[in-house]
C-alpha cells in the first residue's frame, strides 16, 4: 500500500481510528498526529479551482489576464493575490502547463536531449510531470509517467501534497514495466532532487530536461491533463481523496486501453505501447 493510499485510509476511517491506530499506519510518532492544520477556506477553494479551469482552457495566460477574467466573472481578486495562488498551485506564466515544482538552485540541471529527436518506438522516450487535481472542498497533485511514442501511462501517483515520495513512487513503479533510453522531465525541484536522479541513474536512463520557457517541450503530457480534466475531473467533481483516487483511476484504464487517439489513427495508446 502506498503512503497516498495510506491516507485515504485514514480518511475513510478517521472517526474510528484512534490516535495511536493513525499513527502506526502511517509510521509516524504519535505526538505529531495531535497538530492539524488549519484547512482552506471556501474561497480559496474556489478561487483555485477557477484558476485551474482558467490555465487549463488557456495555458498562455498569465497571471494579469487571469485576475481579469476572474475579476469580470464577479471573483473579488487582485492580480498580486492570483500571483499568490498560481506560485503555490505551480502555475507559471510562460510555460503551456503547471510547474509544480519550482527548481533547487542547488540541485544540477541536465540539458535536452529531444531536440529534432525522431520517436519511433514505445520506451524510446518517457515523459514525467505533475498537475493539480481538484476536490469539492481542496485539492490534490497528480504525477504521471508517459510513453510519447504510445501515449501510454505507464504509472501515475496521487498525493495531497507536493512532497517528494509520492513522485519517487510513481517512478519505481514505472520501471518493473520497462526502462525507457530517455527521460524527459522539467527543471522543478522533484526531478532534480539527487533521490529520483539517483533512481533514474541506477537504470541507466538518459536525463533530459525541458528548456526554461520551451513551450512543446512537454506537450504529451499536457495534452492528457487537458483530456483527463475535462473529460474526467471536472465531470465528477470528486468529494472525497478516495474517490479521486477511484475515479483517477478508472480514467487511466479507459485512456490506456479504450479510448481512441486521432493522432494514433484511432488507435489506442495500449495498442501501440505493446504493438498489437
Amino acid at each position: 500500500m502506498s503512503r497516498a493510499e495510506r491516507l485515504d485510509l485514514l480518511d475513510l476511517n478517521k472517526e474510528e481510528s484512534s490516535i495511536s491506530t493513525q499513527a502506526s499506519l502511517l509510521g509516524l510518532n504519535r505526538s505529531g498526529i495531535y497538530y492539524r492544520a488549519v484547512p482552506p477556506s471556501p474561497e480559496e477553494i474556489a478561487t483555485k479551482h477557477r484558476i485551474d479551469k482558467i490555465y487549463t482552457a488557456y495555458p498562455f495566460y498569465g497571471s494579469r489576464r487571469i485576475a481579469v477574467t476572474l475579476k469580470n466573472e464577479g471573483f473579488p481578486i487582485n492580480r498580486k493575490a492570483v500571483q499568490r495562488h498560481m506560485r503555490e498551485m505551480g502555475i507559471e506564466a510562460i510555460h503551456p502547463g503547471p510547474n509544480l515544482s519550482k527548481r533547487d538552485l542547488q540541485h544540477r540541471i541536465y540539458p535536452y536531449l529531444l531536440r529534432n529527436v525522431e520517436i519511433h518506438q514505445p520506451d524510446q522516450v518517457w515523459g514525467i510531470d505533475i498537475t493539480y487535481i481538484k476536490l469539492q472542498k481542496s485539492w490534490m497533485y497528480l504525477v504521471a509517467v508517459i510513453d510519447w511514442y504510445s501515449r501510454f501511462i505507464v504509472s501515475w501517483e496521487l498525493d495531497q501534497t507536493l512532497e517528494m515520495p509520492f513522485v519517487l513512487e510513481a517512478v519505481e513503479r514505472a520501471f518493473p514495466r520497462s526502462c525507457p533510453i530517455i527521460f524527459n522531465s522539467d527543471q522543478g525541484s522533484h526531478f532534480t532532487s539527487p533521490k529520483y536522479i539517483e533512481l533514474l541513474k541506477d537504470r541507466n536512463v538518459l536525463i533530459s530536461m525541458d528548456g526554461k520557457g520551451r513551450a512543446i517541450d512537454n506537450i504529451f503530457t499536457e495534452r492528457f491533463w487537458r483530456s483527463l480534466k475535462y473529460e474526467e475531473v471536472y465531470l465528477k467533481d470528486y468529494p472525497t481523496p478516495r474517490e479521486a483516487r477511484a475515479g483517477i483511476r478508472s480514467y487511466i484504464v479507459f485512456y490506456n486501453n479504450e479510448r481512441p487517439h486521432q493522432s494514433l489513427k484511432y488507435k489506442t495508446p495500449a495498442s501501440i505501447y505493446h504493438g498489437n
